[in-house]
């Protein structure tokens, strides 16, 4: 492929009017991936163990520099990538939201976090979340708002997006960030633990790591009433913590096209979103899939390809901020986190499964309430539903996607 007809392809995806088609599995150049001619890598580093790595991914040149400051016409219309009227209209997203709390799970810090949001919910409209107006609030791990850590650019445009895709689905959401000393499991959990006693009803965390050795940390995700959402993988098939805790909403990722049918959009499962059967957690009594016996992520998804990408202002370098495109099933989770926080509502629901009352998660008593994704597939597992979307419950998409707040 040329270089111009490589940037019109890139374009096409970035600005959202790419159309259905059979997406091939993204492929290694190198450290750049590449995703139907659309370049882009993973911004933050794998981590050893008891690391966390974030799922993020930023549209980049073949080179892998991310391309920046993009717009959807040559008079700086919206920046390329889908935005907040894009995201809302393919989930059925109606209200502003409750006024809930969300908060923001990330590592390392982030100097211009309330800036860059504010340049991000201006164009778009959002309205100011500012701390002066009591709508946004930065923590460190211990829950004080001095002495954060310091700042890390890739974990920079985690939050970065994380902060936007938030504000994009519950504009009236007030956002508190709470900043992790690094990406160790000890110091996201203390984090995590932070956000809960903050008073947020929604945590959303975006990164994720291997299952060994996480039992440890897994009571820090399990805050009744509160919903926390997890990205399950930006490196196709296989699990990973915390997603596969059970008292998680694991968020898995798809590819968001323009469809003429009546919904206006479909979608199939991103080759790149993570799912698998658990080889640590116990399967939930909610869970019923049949062939894994422990706990099967994911539970639901959204957009996370970058080739349908998202729009988001961020610090592309440790001194410039700027627009890019981004993608990964970092995307995917504070999107859903942002949905449950739109709808105001618990995380679970007490029904009866079998002789025992259970807190079962909401989007298992309503799946009604989403899109089921049918197509696509993040890797090789048999042929099974562990790694290839199918009607009903499958791995790489859960339940399905958002359809309105009902399900949420």
């Amino acid at each position: 492929m040329s270089r111009l007809h490589w940037v019109a392809a890139a374009a096409v995806a970035s600005i959202g009017l790419a159309t259905s088609a059979s997406a091939a599995p993204p492929e290694r150049i190198g450290a750049v991936l590449n995703s139907n001619g659309v370049f882009h890598i993973q911004v933050c580093p794998i981590g050893g163990a008891g690391v966390a790595r974030c799922h993020a991914h930023v549209v980049t040149d073949m080179g892998g520099s991310p391309l920046l400051n993009r717009f959807r016409t040559s008079s700086r219309g919206a920046p390329a990538g889908y935005g907040p009227t894009d995201l809302r209209s393919a989930y059925n997203v109606i209200g502003n939201g409750s006024g809930a709390t969300i908060a923001i799970v990330d590592a390392y810090g982030y100097p211009n976090a309330e800036s860059d949001l504010a340049v991000y919910r201006s164009q778009f409209g959002l309205g100011t979340c500012s701390t002066n107006n009591g709508c946004f609030g930065k923590y460190n791990e211990f829950g004080a708002k001095s002495g954060y850590p310091q700042a890390n650019v890739g974990w920079e445009q985690e939050t970065a997006l994380d902060l936007d895709m938030a504000s994009a689905m519950c504009p009236a959401c007030k956002i508190i960030l709470v900043e992790a000393n690094s990406a160790s499991y000890a110091d996201l959990a203390a984090a995590e633990n932070t956000a809960a006693a903050l008073g947020a009803h929604v945590i959303s965390n975006s990164y994720g790591g291997g299952e060994s050795g996480s039992q440890s940390f897994a009571g820090a995700y399990n805050h009744p009433g509160v919903a926390i959402t997890v990205s399950t993988g930006d490196s196709g098939y296989g699990t990973a913590f915390p997603a596969t805790a059970p008292t998680v909403t694991a968020v898995g990722g798809t590819s968001l096209y323009r469809a003429s049918n009546a919904r206006g959009w479909t979608e199939q499962a991103w080759s790149g979103g993570g799912s698998g059967c658990s080889v640590v957690y116990a399967k939930p009594a909610w869970q019923t899939d049949p062939l894994c016996t422990m706990r099967m992520e994911a539970d639901v998804s959204a957009v996370a390809d970058p080739y349908t990408g998202v729009a988001v202002y961020g610090p592309a370098s440790s001194r410039l901020s700027a627009w890019m495109v981004f993608g990964g099933t970092s995307v995917a989770a504070p999107l859903v986190g942002g949905i449950y926080a739109n709808n105001g509502g618990p995380v679970t629901v007490t029904e009866t499964i079998g002789a025992a009352n259970v807190a079962v998660p909401i989007p298992y008593t309503d799946a009604a309430a989403l899109n089921d994704v049918t197509q696509g597939s993040n890797g090789s597992c048999g042929g099974t539903y562990f790694c290839g979307a199918g009607a009903g419950y499958d791995g790489p998409t859960g339940l399905g996607t958002p359809k309105g707040t009902a399900a949420f």
